[in-house]
């Protein structure tokens, strides 16, 4: 039986009176990429916030690795990874800094904190900018540098929010193989995106909320199999297709500007 790593019950988050969360219930399994999707404002960037301890909850219970993500958020930290809204790196270090930093709050010994880096600075294609300020980077360089410091301290659960947004095709191929390669060695993500074709490619299973309810989920499979499109043809529905048909689709009525 699949080991449930990741567990939300009644989740809720309220400011004020807007509801952006509301009765939120998810399961994620160890070693599933999980995509959680939604429209602008639906509630993803609230829901991962709260995952990571960045904002707490109005109501509701979160469980990661089967334990009360509240009392013991110091211990479920250190085995979590994150890439947050807004990246949020020290932009006064540069890249080697940067990530021996990370790996050393994180607990690593220094050696072990100096080879790690030197690895994901190779792998992530980063390695000739080592000394220069993060503050100097790309944004493709950032988020990937990003990414690098989420995964050095060896953690089990990733949560990425929009890592792809602004990134060119060369460094989404390398965040890629970055990400496969974790769920291959056991670890699980649960990512937010609005690039449905690549949440496509890369994700087993999907999460669709809209105004901070959770309104389908399931694999792939089970998404297209609960989803009727009328006068669509055999081919199997895009995740596009499913994503419109479940949140409301696209107005058709829609009036032209007046002067396009």
């Amino acid at each position: 039986m699949a080991e449930t790593v990741l567990e939300t019950q009644a989740l809720r988050r309220t400011f004020g009176r807007l509801v952006a969360v509301d009765n939120l219930h998810l399961s994620v399994e160890r070693q599933q990429f999980f995509g959680f999707l939604g429209p602008n404002g639906a509630g993803k960037s609230t829901t991962i916030k709260m995952l990571t301890g960045l904002l707490r909850p109005t109501n509701g219970e979160i469980r990661i690795f089967g334990k009360d993500f509240e009392k013991n958020s110091v211990e479920l930290k250190r085995r979590i990874g994150v890439v947050p809204e807004g990246l949020a790196l020290f932009e006064r270090l540069t890249g080697a800094q940067l990530l021996n930093f990370v790996g050393r709050m994180y607990g690593l010994d220094r050696a072990t904190a100096v080879r790690r880096t030197t690895e994901l600075l190779e792998f992530m294609d980063l390695a000739g900018s080592a000394d220069k300020l993060v503050a100097d980077y790309s944004h493709g360089m950032k988020k990937k540098t990003a990414l690098a410091a989420a995964v050095i301290h060896g953690p089990e659960i990733l949560f990425l929010d929009e890592p792809f947004e602004g990134v060119d095709a060369i460094a989404a191929t390398t965040l890629k193989r970055l990400l496969q390669r974790f769920i291959s060695h056991g670890g699980t993500i649960f990512l937010t995106s609005h690039v449905l074709e690549v949440v496509e490619r890369l994700c087993t299973h999907i999460g669709i909320i809209q105004n901070g309810r959770l309104v389908a989920s399931g694999s792939l499979d089970e998404l297209r199999s609960g989803v009727r499109v009328a006068g669509h043809d055999q081919s199997p529905l895009t995740l596009e297709e499913i994503f419109l048909q479940v949140v409301g689709g696209v107005k058709e009525d829609v009036e032209v500007l007046s002067w396009l």
